[in-house]
């Protein structure tokens, strides 16, 4: 009977599939076979940085962290659609600021 696949599994729940031994052993004997490139050490891998920074690109503007009570209705309601929320919440707090801010109770425009 044929060996069964050998498989990791990630924090986030990924399953990855582990070379055989005769896959890694191809693997090997080819790295070893290309005289344009080798298999790097432990201190080579070590030293290696990502290309680019992980994390989202810097905004023009950056938001500032703040708690905030709402409602659970207001709540539910961004929360809606997804990923997203603050940011809605946010644009609708922008709009709101443009449209009916001066004519709130306690404002005088």
């Amino acid at each position: 009977m044929k060996n069964a696949p050998i498989s990791i599994t990630s924090k986030s729940g990924r399953v990855f599939l582990l070379n055989s031994e005769e896959e890694e052993a191809r693997t090997c004997a080819g790295i070893a076979a290309d005289p344009d490139t080798y298999e790097l050490t432990d201190e080579e891998l070590a030293e290696l940085r990502p290309l680019v920074r992980p994390g989202r690109p810097k905004a023009e503007s950056t938001k500032v962290p703040i708690s905030i009570r709402l409602s659970p209705e207001v709540l539910d309601f961004f929360k809606t659609d997804g990923p997203g929320w603050q940011t809605r919440i946010d644009a609708a707090l922008r709009d709101w600021i443009k449209t009916d801010a001066n004519t709130a109770v306690g404002r005088s425009g």
